[in-house]
């Protein structure tokens, strides 16, 4: 087999100083920490100090269940972590602030402009504050996709990026709420479920946590299928996310506008709107996810023929109970650092599989080879801790091999017999086996059969490094 072709040459080139790394993170670390000082500024001036620390206690307990629900989903190929904090961040600080600073601008404008200070509360609510709110969350939605594509791949992504946003947001803007009405029950004298606190928890907290994450996951997905577009598809990949934002809008101001339908218009949004959106865009994200565990089924055997995987596991890593069964396995016999290097395993060769999917489609891009190599050489780096991992959860998550079916004692000897004795009374040349997906290990359509090739993605061009040598180390900064 061929060996891989060597590295380009690395180029120094001549960058400005607002184009170094430092200077970028630098900057936009002091504008989240700035917006973040200047909002709670502004929320602790409205609340007042007991009305914020109450509405932070309580705006901060639905914020663990919402991120872990969309880590959850992005399990199949999570992405790092900086990118969440990133969007947590924007949301809570970067959005909230300039939701507050234009939602009451334009308030004003409008009372002063129309001496109508209900109808401009009403304008506020259900026009100004879904276009401002939204537009601002969606913006950290844009930053990733821009500067961060590589973690941008699909659906599943634009959905966490924008759920984990509008998660920040939503908790900055209920300590506002929340604290608000604690401040109305130090005036009345109000408490227990009777009071405005309990109230406003109730229906923010308990009843519609996912308010604010279900607008701007349409947003997120309309650049997650921007992203699944190919490059000469311009136009819709500039129209599908301003699609996605048009509809969060939307739903925003429809939910907004609920109090307006009478007495009972907000439970007949909730039930009529809320409820079915949320249970669709469940269902479509879950499917998505099993979508990508069909292409880690479908990507890897190639792999498998070039001789860096084995090949029970592209069945076994396109499967969460297997990929769970192989982490605690590994946690059980190898400690955390061996689970962490099972789930870094998984990761890669998820990584590995959508990059080669990309490759096919013609959308990977001119460092394809060079990111597929790097990946590989983690799989090869982690290989002495994950196989046998992932070998007990093939065998432990396989299906039950079927049971012989019985020979009536006639057609011994003539050809019909199978089970432990093969035709003509003589043993199988083959010992039963435990099927791990569609063809078992070994199977001649499993591993050997030609698999479709595109220009783009062709069967990797280098064969693993040998046992005794040590892992190849690609030069560069940048590590997989």
């Amino acid at each position: 087999m061929a060996t891989c072709p060597p590295y380009p040459t690395h180029v120094h080139r001549h960058t400005h100083w607002w184009q170094r790394t430092w200077v970028r993170y630098g900057a936009l670390i002091t504008l989240l920490a700035l917006s973040g000082l200047v909002i709670l500024a502004l929320v602790r001036e409205q609340t007042g100090t007991q009305g914020f620390l109450v509405g932070l206690g309580l705006a901060v307990l639905p914020v663990p269940l919402l991120v872990a629900a969309f880590r959850w989903l992005d399990r199949v190929d999570p992405g790092p972590w900086r990118n969440l904090l990133f969007c947590f961040a924007w949301g809570a600080c970067a959005a909230a602030l300039i939701a507050i600073v234009a939602n009451s601008f334009a308030t004003r404008w409008i009372a002063t402009a129309t001496a109508d200070p209900a109808g401009a509360d009403t304008w506020g609510a259900t026009v100004i504050a879904p276009v401002v709110e939204e537009s601002a969350k969606a913006a950290a939605v844009l930053l990733v996709f821009l500067f961060r594509r590589r973690d941008f791949t699909g659906i599943v992504d634009g959905v966490v990026v924008a759920g984990v946003t509008a998660t920040g947001f939503a908790f900055t803007e209920n300590i506002l709420y929340l604290g608000t009405a604690f401040g109305t029950d130090q005036l009345t004298g109000d408490s227990g479920i009777a009071s405005v606190t309990a109230a406003t928890f109730f229906v923010r907290v308990v009843m519609s946590p996912f308010a604010h994450p279900l607008f701007t996951v349409l947003t997120g997905i309309g650049f997650g299928i921007a992203a699944l577009s190919a490059g000469r598809h311009r136009l819709r990949r500039a129209l599908l996310p301003l699609a996605g934002l048009l509809l969060a809008m939307g739903m925003h101001a429809l939910w907004n506008g609920s109090a307006a339908f009478g007495e009972y218009g907000f439970f007949g949004v909730y039930a009529a709107f809320m409820v079915p959106s949320f249970g669709l865009l469940t269902w479509l994200v879950i499917w998505t996810r099993q979508r990508e565990l069909g292409t880690v089924r479908a990507e890897l055997p190639a792999y498998v023929a070039a001789g860096w995987l084995t090949p029970a596991e592209p069945f076994t890593l396109g499967s969460m109970r297997a990929r769970r069964v192989a982490r605690q396995y590994a946690r059980k016999h190898a400690g955390k650092e061996g689970a962490r290097a099972v789930a870094r395993y998984e990761a890669c060769a998820t990584s590995v599989a959508f990059l080669r999917q990309r490759g096919r489609r013609g959308r990977a891009g001119a460092d394809f080879t060079v990111r597929e190599r790097q990946l590989l050489d983690a799989l090869w780096s982690l290989r002495g801790v994950a196989r046998p991992a992932l070998d007990h959860a093939a065998r432990a998550t396989a299906p039950p091999a079927p049971a012989p079916r019985p020979v009536p004692p006639w057609a011994y000897g003539y050809g019909y017999g199978y089970g432990a004795q093969g035709a003509y009374g003589y043993a199988t040349a083959h010992p039963p086996y435990r099927p791990y997906g569609p063809h078992p290990p070994h199977h001649p359509q499993a591993s050997h059969a030609p698999y479709p090739q595109a220009p783009h993605a062709p069967y990797p061009q280098y064969a693993p490094p040998s046992p005794q040598h040590a892992p190849y180390t690609p030069p560069g900064p940048h590590r997989p």
